[in-house]
């Protein structure tokens, strides 16, 4: 396909290895010239068109696979496991984009009929990107080689790239997004809440209140939203954060367990060997030396 390889050469001559911003607002660039493990991170609503490799993520039970073509999006902030496939001869390269619900809210006034109904839809969707979708990203992309025609082309470019999303099989989860009064909308208010304070203790009725709920119906919603309850939302990002200190201070498993919320270290060791599949101590070193046998996550 053309247009996605002439994507990709743009994206493969900016990209730094790993994850980085770039001089466009709302735009990062991905390179990874190595596979790597099941990695826990916390994914903003963004929108993410893969050019080369292939990833699979994970939440909670449900596990996507996408590759070189396909785009993800994510309406909410979750907490998510991922797998890139990648050598050093074909890395993984991918164009990403924060969604703005502000910018989702104003093209959807402006046309009305794409104002649709308030509804369920998945937190996390992928579809095929199609030529329109790869024409204004392909124009996105090469303003990273005429940064002078940045300021004035990216807004508009921006506003396609969310027209497109709108527009295509995958346009419910986006529209949601700029719904003032959608799930999204109101439970984006609690989970923000609960990203920020992630080791504090969790009082439902209060993030009910936050998304404007009763209690019955937020915890109905936040897990239609999420797959999950929001007591297991705070325990996988209290996790993924222990394992990113970890990986820095191997050592400091009862301290590491203090610091993202939980008051006993068993209680901590216990949950973290649920979800990584080994104790805290040696799964970080494990981590930290590959060549050493990570049990299965």
């Amino acid at each position: 396909m053309d247009a996605l390889r002439q994507i990709r050469d743009v994206v493969a001559r900016h990209a730094e290895e790993g994850r980085a911003a770039t001089a466009l607002p709302r735009v990062e660039l991905a390179r990874f010239s190595t596979s790597t493990p099941p990695t826990g991170e916390t994914v903003s609503p963004s929108v993410a068109l893969i050019l080369q490799g292939d990833v699979r993520t994970v939440l909670c039970k449900q596990t996507l696979r996408y590759q070189a073509g396909q785009f993800v999006v994510a309406s909410v902030d979750l907490p998510v496991t991922c797998a890139i496939q990648a050598t050093s001869r074909q890395p993984y390269l991918a164009f990403e984009m924060r969604l703005e619900p502000s910018i989702i809210s104003e093209i959807l006034l402006a046309t009305p009929r794409a104002v649709t109904e308030r509804t369920h839809v998945p937190s996390l969707a992928t579809g095929t990107a199609d030529p329109d979708l790869l024409d204004v990203i392909g124009r996105m992309a090469r303003l990273l080689d005429r940064p002078q025609d940045a300021t004035a082309l990216a807004p508009l470019y921006e506003r396609e790239i969310l027209w497109r999303l709108i527009s295509s099989d995958q346009g419910a989860t986006v529209r949601q997004i700029g719904l003032p009064d959608s799930d999204v909308a109101q439970l984006s208010h609690a989970i923000s809440w609960i990203r920020t304070h992630y080791d504090q203790p969790l009082r439902v009725e209060e993030l009910a209140a936050r998304s404007s709920m009763s209690v019955t119906s937020f915890h109905r919603h936040f897990r239609a939203l999420t797959q999950m309850t929001p007591l297991q939302y705070q325990k996988h990002l209290r996790l993924h954060e222990a394992r990113a200190r970890l990986l820095a201070h191997p050592r400091d498993v009862a301290d590491t367990g203090y610091a993202v919320g939980y008051e006993s270290p068993s209680q901590f060791s216990r949950e973290y060997r649920r979800m990584f599949g080994a104790p805290p101590g040696r799964h970080a070193t494990q981590l930290r030396h590959p060549e050493t046998p990570t049990p299965a996550q």
